[in-house]
């Protein structure tokens, strides 16, 4: 087991290094002057020079690479072009806030759809199976943006069940120790702002969960039948095991191996898909952070936004891996 998570977190550094090379290339060749971004259209043609000779900009790529690696190594993603703040910082402020919408988003996704998975392959064909089915067709087919504006209209606007937009209201005061609002109520015994955190980020979470969820019900459903069609689950129910024991304990744990596989990797989706969510929600997450980044064409803060996601997917895949070994130990020994 310990040979196997070694080699899989050393697959990972030539993983992370690939994708640096990825997102510094991509940028390298994008259209734009980085100095003339800085400095403004009207910078005098001496300022512009200078400007690029500090950036490194007049070196060659392998070598402006090698410097964007070592600032990398050490967390030092530069300064963003507009407020003139560190990247590693405003990373650090604003990295809670999409974690925690995206765990939300994938506990919700992770628990309903496997619930109706389950109960969808143990009534195959039933009213419940196709009525599930549909409704995760439906649910893969919605866009993000579009079931975000709608939960608004509805939950929001008329309703007046939960806020509009933001983590935490305007009037409600937290003492922030990690920057996860919820986590930090908790921490601080603040019952009030627990209640207005989990009430913000409810509309959110729903609009994010809806594909993860609709995958992971169908694929869950797809696992359980294959499992449920064995022969030691004809054995099981021959010796006269409960239905319900032999669902959890015999079926659901073979079948999790895919499904391990869609959650991981849906959570990776999840952080692509926050962008468009937190934009409509006004989160102040990394993705609001990023789509910022892209309108005001701001290099460094797209470059230090995009290395976030990439390596939180791949640091997410190798927590899936070993998942993997610990649901089924002839992983790891293979």
């Amino acid at each position: 087991m310990t040979g196997f998570v070694i080699r899989r977190i050393l697959i990972v550094i030539p993983t992370l290094l690939g994708v640096t090379i990825i997102i510094f290339f991509m940028l390298s060749i994008t259209p734009g002057d980085p100095a003339e971004l800085l400095l403004g259209e009207r910078a005098t043609q001496e300022a512009l020079e200078s400007m690029r000779e500090y950036l490194g900009l007049k070196k060659p790529l392998y070598v402006q690479y090698w410097m964007f690696l070592k600032r990398v190594a050490t967390f030092d993603l530069g300064e963003t072009i507009w407020s003139r703040e560190k990247v590693s910082i405003e990373i650090m402020e604003r990295f809670p806030a999409t974690i925690e919408l995206a765990l939300a988003a994938m506990i919700l996704s992770s628990f309903f759809g496997i619930i109706l998975g389950i109960i969808s392959s143990t009534k195959q064909y039933s009213w419940f199976d196709y009525t599930s089915m549909v409704g995760s067709l439906m649910g893969v087919s919605m866009p993000v943006f579009w079931l975000g504006l709608i939960l608004m209209l509805v939950f929001s606007l008329n309703l007046g069940w939960f806020p509009m937009s933001g983590r935490l209201g305007p009037e409600i005061d937290l003492t922030t120790v990690t920057h996860f609002y919820i986590l930090d109520a908790i921490l601080t015994g603040n019952w009030e702002a627990l209640k207005d955190a989990i009430m913000h980020l409810a509309l959110p979470a729903m609009a994010l969960s809806t594909i993860p969820l609709a995958i992971v019900a169908r694929m869950t459903r797809s696992s359980m039948l294959e499992v449920l069609r064995q022969d030691y689950i004809k054995t099981a129910r021959a010796k006269g095991l409960s239905e319900v024991k032999i669902v959890m304990k015999h079926a659901l744990r073979n079948g999790l191996i895919p499904i391990v596989t869609v959650v991981g990797l849906q959570f990776g989706i999840l952080m692509g898909g926050a962008i468009l969510t937190e934009t409509v929600f006004a989160w102040p997450g990394v993705g609001k952070w990023l789509y910022e980044g892209v309108v005001k064409r701001d290099y460094m803060v797209i470059q230090g936004g995009t290395l976030l996601v990439a390596t939180t997917f791949v640091i997410v895949n190798l927590i899936v891996d070993i998942l993997y070994a610990i649901i089924n130990p002839r992983i790891s020994v293979k």
